[in-house]
């Protein structure tokens, strides 16, 4: 799943190839995402210009000039990408083409969606912090607010695992599975353990981890292991810096332990047993 940095790489390349561009027309080949796209939706949407690009945890807010923003989370395995002449789209089945946004420079905004599981949503913009998708969220690991005293009060008597924790979108927004794997093995924190017996100098470590590494991961364009794909059409290239996430079985890059997988909150969680304690 696309998680804040694929988001936030996505967002930054839009900026510059899709803001102040208006959206001539719409075309829907399926209604039927994880929010079902409404009958106005098309109507609504055309004739507008974009203004701005913004993010939220996983999801990006395409701001329209008028009262709407556009809401769209790429879900499991969605693609938003900017084509035009010379766009090369070999990887993209055009059946899952969902919805496709013809610009008045005569390119086009293409959702794409395998497996459906994502959405794209017309909000009200004065209603959209109080969306069911927004509300709640915890803050921007990469804002001021997020900072290791907030994460020690937040990881305080609580029995869940660490990774669990940071994990929690209602504690921080946008931290996804493979970048709480690769944020505990910075750390030297063992993704098992109990969050409110992980030490204060462990959450200082913890909390300095997490915008070194999703940061790097922005400068990659994201991570990809199969379907993800940048507004250019193009993977992530993160997945060749990858310490644990996926190399179960392997040496560890710092110790030569083999690295192990375990389930952690019904998700696949990697660590190096020394590295990790």
């Amino acid at each position: 799943m696309p998680e804040l940095p694929e988001v936030e790489s996505l967002r930054r390349i839009l900026v510059r190839t899709a803001v102040g561009r208006t959206i001539v027309s719409v075309r829907i080949g399926e209604r039927r995402l994880r929010r079902r796209v409404t009958a106005d939706f098309g109507g609504a949407v055309a004739g507008r210009r974009i203004t701005k690009l913004s993010r939220r945890a996983k999801y990006l807010i395409v701001e329209l000039d008028g009262d709407y923003v556009m809401l769209v989370h790429l879900g499991m395995s969605g693609s938003l990408t900017h084509r035009h002449d010379g766009f090369d789209a070999e990887d993209f089945d055009p059946r899952h083409d969902h919805l496709e946004f013809s610009l008045d420079d005569a390119s086009q905004l293409v959702y794409n969606d395998p497996r459906r599981f994502g959405m794209v949503r017309l909000v009200e913009r004065a209603a959209l912090a109080s969306t069911a998708e927004l509300k709640g969220l915890g803050p921007e690991p990469l804002s001021r607010e997020f900072n290791a005293n907030y994460l020690a009060e937040k990881a305080r008597g609580r029995k869940a695992a660490i990774k669990n924790l940071i994990m929690d979108q209602r504690i921080v927004a946008g931290i996804g599975n493979i970048y709480a794997s690769e944020i505990l093995f910075r750390a030297g924190v063992r993704p098992t353990r109990r969050a409110g017996r992980v030490t204060r100098s462990e959450i200082d470590k913890i909390a300095a981890a997490v915008p070194v590494i999703l940061r790097a991961a922005i400068g990659s364009n994201g991570t990809t292991f199969r379907s993800y794909r940048d507004s250019r059409g193009q993977p992530g290239r993160f997945a060749a810096r990858l310490r644990v996430y996926g190399r179960d079985g392997k040496p560890c890059y710092t110790c030569s332990t083999e690295i192990k997988n375990v389930v952690v909150g019904q998700r696949a969680s990697f660590y190096c047993p020394k590295c990790q304690r």
